[in-house]
């Protein structure tokens, strides 16, 4: 199957805007910098990068005849926050198992932001002790059997829709539309900068812009920015669904090396925590071009962007395409940064 031999069903109000930064490129004095921006991208609950994920797997959800979307993350998640927004959205039930990824001292962290908008939307939402991995969790199994024992039938998304076997199309689909808007626009982007954790926007985007390299000759870098702190984990997963994604669109060739790029330094020690750069970067998106970013993904992958522009590690005469996913909701927990 080719991707548009895959089902979509629409939850975004169509692609996702462009916008130079000419500002910050200014600022850096080197390459041109624009953003892709996930994070208006639809009007459920304030959008994101899940929700592009999320529109291959509804058509299998709604095939399955399952009642109830059962997810996971952090308590600030926002793949659990898109996924109870899809639930409301479709008229089902959301379970969500939010586990304590983030050792953030903050008594409103499980309160504010994307855990309040969940319970909002009517999700029973509740709280794990357990920390941060980004591979298939105990508790999450564990909410499977819950809702089947109270005679509903779930059905499996699991954490940032990265280990499920069509999560990796929503960004294989994203490369196409980055395609088009370059034509309409009259620009083309050489190097993209995506923040990874669980894996499968970057991983996506990967099996994507290879498809597009093989009907047009033209090689792009996508660089993904650890946001993990699990690096070598998340290099594993992204290559693996990577590859997959690569498979199920039809690639017919195996991705190279050089195709899979999980760049370090920008995560700090611990998933969700912010480091001086993360601060650093947050402000420079802000005070510059009033782009609001997370210190959980978009602050990390932003400071990625930034020292790699400002180094010349992304030349001077590139046009880079900086993938803004969301994220801001999460900013409540987080209000001492600015306090």
């Amino acid at each position: 199957m080719t991707l548009d031999d895959f089902p979509r069903y629409p939850l975004t109000f169509g692609p996702s805007p462009l916008q130079h930064l000419k500002r910050l490129s200014q600022h850096l004095g080197g390459a041109q910098v624009w953003a892709k921006r996930e994070d208006v991208n639809s009007g459920l609950a304030f959008g994101g990068n899940k929700v592009r994920k999320l529109e291959y797997i509804v058509p299998d959800v709604l095939a399955s005849g399952a009642d109830t979307l059962v997810s996971i993350g952090g308590y600030q998640s926002n793949h659990t926050r898109q996924v109870a927004a899809v639930a409301a959205h479709l008229g089902l039930k959301a379970r969500l198992v939010q586990e304590k990824w983030v050792p953030w001292d903050d008594p409103t962290n499980d309160k504010v932001g994307n855990i309040l908008l969940s319970r909002m939307m009517g999700a029973d939402s509740r709280l794990d002790d357990a920390g941060f991995d980004i591979g298939i969790r105990d508790s999450w199994k564990s909410a499977l059997r819950e809702v089947e024992e109270a005679g509903g039938t779930p059905y499996p998304i699991p954490a940032g829709a990265s280990e499920h076997r069509l999560g990796g199309l929503g960004f294989a689909n994203w490369a196409f539309e980055v395609a088009q808007q370059e034509k309409e626009q009259g620009v083309f982007f050489d190097t993209i900068v995506v923040c990874t954790v669980t894996g499968s926007t970057h991983a996506g985007m990967i099996a994507g812009f290879a498809a597009l390299e093989e009907l047009t000759g033209v090689r792009r870098r996508v660089l993904g920015i650890d946001a993990s702190a699990t690096l070598d984990k998340t290099r594993d997963q992204v290559g693996r669904i990577a590859r997959h994604t690569a498979e199920l669109i039809e690639l017919g060739r195996d991705l190279r090396d050089d195709e899979i790029q999980v760049l370090d330094g920008w995560a700090g020690d611990l998933y969700g925590i912010p480091v001086e750069s993360t601060e650093n970067a947050m402000r420079l998106g802000a005070e510059l071009e009033a782009m609001i970013t997370d210190p959980v993904y978009e602050g990390k992958s932003l400071a990625g962007l930034i020292d790699l522009v400002g180094s010349g590690d992304v030349p001077r005469d590139s046009t880079v395409l900086y993938a803004h996913l969301g994220g801001q909701p999460a900013l409540n927990a987080y209000h001492s940064l600015w306090s």
